[in-house]
């Protein structure tokens, strides 16, 4: 992968470079939006961007790309690769928009490190970041000739379904008529909406039911920013998406997908609007009729709250060896238990294959218990709403 000289040279500078990448992320979003502004208004997330987690998440790929480099020479970090590169494929990026990164990426490097960037260091990571780009531009490419090749097309809304006072579904069919191609359970598709400030922004959505026929539907949570501020796409689809309206929707990507063969335990273990993708997955081992045991966990605020509620009893009660456990924090009632979840007392089956989807604390609890419980790492599965922090701290 890397040549011994830059090996060395990253080696010797990754410290230094890891403890600036914050400010020099900070320094690389300012240089791009000044220059281009409309990526800002019409490609990144504002919200990510003012919260602080987009650049994060850049920062930490980054650094764990470099390490992994060092660490593994033999290896290319495919699973980290494949997640950023289906985030990238449901937005449309190009690869010439990876040219316009490193341009001002390696500027803001020079801005914060000063003389500490000789030309062989700045050679040594110019080949990082090629690695990187070249890799996720190659998997770009076939994630996008596997979907044919399309960018967003429009689709009307043909029903919309209140699921909590938080949590809207949306039943979308394409506006053309034209057929709708498969997806696998588990994936999302992204949605973009043109706001009043004439800004087109993108968000990501689970699909939240299963897979076949010409209908897809998402479930969007109203995201209540408290100090940051409120989610402007959330807000505006619960405000003013109806049925007869028209969206602009990806073809779906996302590389949590259901892969169980017959026979193998599955565990589904969800919190909050993370079920979006467990009910995809539940319906469909209930379309194929999943023989193995599946054990469904959810946690949420109160029975109220939990989105998707009545899908997710009724697709478990068309399996023939599944067991739920709901978790809430308050209003149990006698059927569910009171608290966070917890697997201490949860069968968990030799050879699970686990998928997580909720908060990262949530996610980094279950995963700590089902790896105490004996399952392997490799068979734990999860996806992140927004941008990749558990990623980003090199998990």
């Amino acid at each position: 992968m890397l040549t011994e000289q830059s090996a060395a040279t990253v080696r010797a500078t990754l410290p230094a470079v890891g403890a600036a990448i914050g400010e020099i992320t900070e320094r690389f979003y300012a240089r791009l939006f000044d220059a281009h502004p409309e990526l800002l208004r019409n490609l990144f997330n504002r919200g990510n961007q003012a919260a602080g987690t987009q650049k994060q998440a850049l920062a930490g790929s980054i650094a764990a790309f470099a390490a992994h480099l060092l660490d593994h020479p033999e290896q290319r970090p495919d699973a980290m690769l494949g997640r950023i590169a289906h985030k990238h494929a449901s937005l449309g990026v190009a690869p010439e928009q990876y040219q316009v990164v490193h341009e001002h990426l390696f500027a803001a490097i020079a801005e914060v490190l000063g003389e500490a960037v000789t030309p062989e260091v700045a050679a040594a990571w110019d080949e990082v970041y090629w690695l990187m780009a070249n890799a996720l531009v190659a998997i770009e490419r076939r994630l996008y000739q596997e979907s044919g090749g399309l960018g967003p097309r429009a689709w009307e809304v043909v029903e919309r379904v209140e699921e909590t006072a938080d949590v809207v579904t949306f039943r979308v069919r394409p506006a053309d008529g034209s057929p709708v191609a498969g997806f696998r359970a588990g994936q999302y598709v992204s949605v973009g909406v043109t706001l009043p400030d004439g800004a087109r922004q993108i968000r990501q959505y689970s699909l939240s039911g299963a897979p076949g026929g010409n209908v897809r539907q998402f479930s969007v949570k109203r995201v209540h920013g408290g100090t940051t501020p409120d989610g402007e796409v959330s807000h505006h689809l619960h405000a003013r998406v109806r049925p007869g309206d028209v969206l602009e929707l990806s073809e779906p990507f996302g590389d949590l997908v259901l892969d169980a063969a017959p026979g193998t335990p599955v565990l589904l273990a969800s919190a909050g609007i993370g079920v979006t993708p467990m009910i995809a997955m539940l319906a469909d081992l209930a379309a194929t009729g999943h023989d193995g045991p599946v054990t469904v966990v959810h946690g949420d605020r109160s029975p109220a709250e939990h989105a998707l509620r009545a899908d997710h009893e009724t697709y478990a009660g068309k399996l023939p060896d599944a067991v739920v456990h709901f978790f809430y924090e308050r209003d149990a009632g006698p059927d569910h238990r009171t608290g966070l979840v917890d697997l201490a007392d949860i069968a968990v089956r030799p050879g699970t294959r686990a998928y997580l989807c909720g908060p990262l604390p949530f996610m980094r609890a279950v995963r700590a218990q089902l790896i105490g419980k004996g399952v392997a790492p490799a068979d734990i599965h999860y996806e992140v709403f927004g941008p990749d922090l558990w990623l980003a701290r090199g998990r």
